[in-house]
């Protein structure tokens, strides 16, 4: 009877503390995607106001109301888990935030772009392993996942940018010819051996 006992109270702590485990690193997604999605809503109304091009500009507003959406969600889940969602970005986000806004013109939209690539493609890192969660912080961050990745596709364009996680092989150059105009013969094709009299 004590053994049996003993056991049930191994397994009581043993799975206990695997869920709590799991509560602990679900919190830990939750309170830095509340943080970043208040960052990203500065950084977006911050885009909105220095940005010089249109469509920094427009992104700006894009993040901004992509990641509000985004945040009612996420402290909606975070109070259904019983967690006190963050108001506030963390100290990492201030300072980025803060160092931004010392930009302006030509130098804040390369500035910014820049940043927003680094940014989301750790935030979708982040995002894809709490996916893989089947639980209320699992589908926050399956349902955020593809505005992630539109933005992360539109920083890339600002910045220039537009290599993907898994770029395709590369394929030999190809050198691209004009056809010839109308009634002008086609030229012939070049070799390389030896020196051609012209």
């Amino acid at each position: 009877m004590i053994a049996k006992l003993g056991l049930a109270l191994s397994l009581v702590v043993l799975f206990g503390s695997t869920s709590f485990a799991q509560d602990a690193a679900s919190q830990k997604f939750l309170k830095e995607a509340i943080e970043g999605n208040l960052a990203e809503v500065q950084m977006g109304q911050l885009a909105q106001k220095q940005g010089t091009s249109a469509d920094v500009r427009s992104f700006g507003q894009l993040l901004e109301k992509d990641h509000s959406d985004a945040n009612q969600k996420a402290t909606a889940v975070a109070n259904s888990v019983g967690m006190t969602p963050p108001t506030s970005p963390n100290k990492k986000q201030k300072a980025d935030y803060d160092k931004m806004s010392k930009f302006s013109g030509a130098k804040f939209d390369k500035e910014f772009a820049t940043h927003m690539v680094a940014d989301h493609k750790k935030d979708i890192k982040e995002y894809e392993k709490a996916a893989k969660k089947q639980d209320a912080v699992g589908n926050y961050a399956k349902e955020t996942l593809p505005a992630l990745r539109k933005h992360l596709e539109t920083a890339q364009s600002l910045s220039g940018t537009t290599s993907t996680a898994n770029p395709p092989a590369k394929s030999p150059a190809v050198i691209a010819v004009p056809a010839p105009a109308a009634g002008v013969p086609a030229p012939a094709p070049e070799t390389t051996g030896g020196d051609k009299a012209r």
